[in-house]
């Protein structure tokens, strides 16, 4: 894994397959950690949005406690995303527990792609294309040296 700190900016990490396999039980439970409070917070903003239908002049207590109970999540999911972040990848997906790996094929820059409830990282893309675009892992890339 590549990746220097110059004045407080971290250059981007390349990961082998490899590597990027390595850090799969803790991205996977860091992912699977958003994707429970996300699903939360959804349904949370969904309740709030509903309560807040009633334009009172004062917030009732049920969607003041809602509103921080929402705040709350959303913390949660920022340090989580923080914590996915200094371990390299990009989250991409909060329904899919999507995970993006930088790495390199033919001097270009590539992305390997990962979603929870994949046992390894089997797929990658284009940066451009997307998750549209995945293709599975060719043999001489899943088995790359580090």
């Amino acid at each position: 894994m590549t990746g220097e700190r110059s004045g407080g900016f971290v250059s981007r990490r390349y990961f082998s397959v490899a590597e990027a396999n390595r850090t799969l039980p803790l991205v996977r439970r860091i992912v699977t950690d958003i994707v429970r409070e996300y699903a939360e917070w959804k349904e949370l903003v969904a309740r709030y949005e509903i309560l807040a239908a009633d334009t009172g002049a004062r917030e009732p207590p049920e969607r003041v406690e809602v509103r921080h109970r929402i705040e709350r999540h959303a913390e949660h999911i920022a340090g989580f995303m923080d914590e996915l972040s200094s371990v390299g990848c990009l989250f991409k997906g909060f329904d899919e527990g999507l995970v993006d790996f930088y790495s390199r094929r033919d001097d270009r820059d590539i992305l390997l792609c990962w979603k929870l409830g994949e046992a390894s990282v089997g797929y990658w893309h284009e940066i451009e294309a997307g998750f549209a675009g995945r293709q599975v892992l060719a043999p001489q890339m899943a088995g790359g040296g580090d």
